[in-house]
Order: structure tokens, then sequence, then C-alpha cells
């Protein structure tokens, strides 16, 4: 499960914005290939080259069997939850946004949100969490959450953040997945279940914003390896990686490579997921 961030197309007009991104549809079978079953759509870029692109992604990955959720033609569909069964278990899925508008262009993320006859992503707030995830519930036996939110390139989670993966596992949830600081934050466990408050990046290409931060921290990232059973989570596990600065590929890291990785973790986490 990843946040796509960006359209896989080849048409539309890119937005007025400080930065706009767009792949190639044959990304759709890439995510595929790299084993990739779920993909969250709800962030700030999705809509880079407007309706367009945004139903072409939802065209190219329906075609590459890739699910996706936290986007739609309506604000029911961009809330609705994807559900996948796996070992006899079924998982629901969610994704919100909620991020402040471009420093440069002013561009207003929240202006994308899906309304009832307009398509766009689900936006980000708790009740809307909790709402949520009460529903997915009556159709899985485990929901997790993924939402982009918070500060880029800072280590702690903001309030928005907290209430929201609060809400979540309050009302249900077993996993939270956070993204946007571009940055590696925390993992918490909550009322049995596990938040990490943002994964950091996993293909990226850096730029000069990026070499603004000594060390490169955005370089650092990981997977998150969650095991479920119906009662919840029973196990979980931080994979520490390294984007490579040359081809922005991540690859996993181990002895002094993933000492900076797990540093980082250790100090930002409550000690779950083997970071003790």
């Amino acid at each position: 499960f990843v946040n796509l961030e960006s359209p896989l197309t080849d048409r539309g007009e890119p937005a007025n914005k400080d930065f706009v991104f767009r792949g190639p549809p044959a990304g759709a079978q890439g995510l595929l290939g790299a084993g990739i079953d779920v993909v969250t759509m709800a962030n700030n870029h999705v809509l880079d080259y407007g309706l367009t692109g945004l139903r072409d992604t939802w065209a190219h990955l329906a075609a590459a069997r890739v699910l996706q959720t936290g986007s739609g033609e309506n604000e029911a569909a961009a809330r609705s939850a994807v559900v996948l069964e796996r070992n006899g278990l079924r998982i629901a899925f969610l994704g919100y946004v909620n991020t402040p508008p471009d420093s440069v262009s002013g561009f207003v993320v929240e202006d994308t949100k899906a309304t009832a006859d307009r398509p766009g992503v689900a936006w980000l707030s708790p009740q809307a969490i909790a709402e949520d995830v009460a529903k997915a519930k009556g159709q899985a036996d485990l929901v997790v959450v993924a939402f982009q939110a918070g500060v880029e390139y800072t280590e702690t989670p903001i309030a928005l953040q907290v209430e929201s993966a609060h809400a979540a596992i309050d009302a249900g949830a077993s996993v939270v997945f956070g993204h946007h600081p571009h940055v590696l934050q925390g993992i918490e466990t909550y009322k049995g279940g596990v938040i990490i408050y943002s994964l950091g990046n996993l293909v990226f290409d850096f730029d000069f914003v990026d070499y603004l931060y000594p060390g490169l921290p955005n370089a650092l990232t990981g997977m998150l390896r969650v095991e479920l059973s119906k009662d919840g989570v029973v196990g979980c596990e931080f994979v520490p990686m390294i984007v490579s600065e040359a081809d922005g590929r991540p690859r996993p890291v181990t002895g002094a490579e993933a000492v900076p990785v797990l540093d980082r973790m250790r100090r930002l986490s409550d000690g779950s997921c083997g970071l003790n």
C-alpha cells in the first residue's frame, strides 16, 4: 500500500502550481510489477493534469488490477473504502489529504476535494475519518487508513495528524500510514493500533529544495511491515531504506548504512515495531 503522488497520463493541461507531476501510463504496470496492490490517491498532486489526468489514472490502474482509494467521481466515492482479501482476511483501505495552499503560486489544494457533484480527493478531518472507518468496519475485518498531512521537512507531527490518527484508531482502524512531510516521523502504538506519522519518500527525485537540508534527511526512509489477524495488529517491523540520489529509487540498508535511519526512528518513536 503506497501513496501514488502523480497522475499517470500523457494528456491534460498542467495546473498552475509550484510543482507539477506527471508519470507515464505504463507506470501502472510498474506498480503491479513492484508487488503493490493498493494505492492512495488522496494527495496534492493527483489533479496536477486536471480531471483528464485523474480519470486516465483510474483507467490505467484498473487495467493493471491495482486498486485505488482516496479519490472518486464524487465525495461519497472518494471516501469509500476499497476492500482487498488476503489469506482469509478482508482488509479495507481509506485515503485522505489535508495540506495548505502552495507557498508561491497560492494553489489551493482544498479546491481539489470531491463534492456531491464534482470528482476529486477525500478531504481529511478527524470527523470524516471516524465516520468512514466505522462504515468500513462493517465491510471488512480490518481497516488501514492513509493520509497526507503535516509540515514538509519537519520531524514532529502537527495536531491535525495526531487527532486524525487517533480518531481512526478510536473508530476501529488497525493501521494508520502518514505521508507528505518527505521525511520520516515516528511510530506510535495507540490502543492496539500502529501509527506511522510519515513514512518519508519512496521513489523520489531530489531537487534544490532537498539539498537545503544538511545530510539530506529525506533520503532516509523505510517500509513498514505489519502482521495482521482478525484480532488486529499482531506484529510490526520497520525496514530501513535509503533513496538513491542517482536514480531516486529506494533500497534496503543494513549495518552502518542503516544507523542514521534507525537512530532517527528510535529518537522519534515509542519503541514499537522493533525500535527499542
